[in-house]
């Protein structure tokens, strides 16, 4: 009986094999690279907000502490969105009539709350305290950048889960003194591993990584 398939097959079916098994593993590439990009993460989209609120003005220029607004920070999980009393502080006499600010202005008058749009929105089913970090040395700026230099809020970082654990598991990289948490400006310095070191013992920092860490 004559062969059925030329002696070809044998090698174009290896072929077709390996081609198949590096096409997939393409794709797996491919689709984590695309789960970290910016157009998933949304890392460094600046969000339009309902007021041009700068943070760099607020805090680059005029160095307004991040308590001053987000008053809940050291002791909650939340670090809390100001009230519209907080900019009519200052916007009672400054910028009182600049047509930029009337949503402030109707949201005081009304006492409805302006709907600011989120910048940092982790999932429901990741849990996140302000406190326990600020507390523990954990500077603002580690998590959302320098916001001093954002003329509009943009999210720092990705947000992901190894971005997370980068810092769970060598928290001596990131911890700074509990006097330099909400300087935006703070630079590690050469001898951050050493320093920081040193602070987690001090602080007595032990970042978990278990899941029940974050999904509760």
């Amino acid at each position: 009986m004559s062969q059925i398939f030329h002696h070809s097959t044998n090698t174009l079916s290896k072929l077709s094999i390996f081609g198949a098994l590096f096409l997939l593993a393409g794709l797996l590439w491919l689709v984590l690279e695309v789960n970290r990009s910016p157009y998933v993460t949304q890392e460094g989209v600046a969000r339009e907000q309902p007021v041009p609120f700068s943070h760099q003005h607020h805090v680059g220029a005029f160095g307004i502490d991040c308590r001053y607004c987000h008053t809940s920070v050291e002791v909650a999980a939340s670090a809390g969105i100001p009230p519209t009393k907080t900019c009519m502080n200052c916007h009672s006499q400054i910028w009182s009539d600049s047509p930029a600010l009337e949503p402030v202005r109707e949201s005081f008058r009304t006492d409805r709350s302006i709907q600011w749009t989120r910048v940092h929105d982790l999932p429901d089913f990741a849990y996140f305290d302000h406190s326990v970090h600020v507390n523990k040395g954990v500077g603002c700026s580690t998590c959302h950048g320098r916001v001093d230099q954002m003329p509009l809020m943009a999210q720092a970082a990705s947000l992901q889960m190894e971005w997370c654990l980068e810092c769970h598991r060598n928290p001596a990289r990131y911890v700074r003194p509990k006097a330099e948490v909400f300087d935006a400006a703070w630079e590690p310095p050469p001898n951050q591993l050493e320093v920081g070191a040193r602070l987690v013992q001090e602080y007595g920092v032990r970042p978990r990584t278990s899941c029940s860490a974050c999904h509760r």
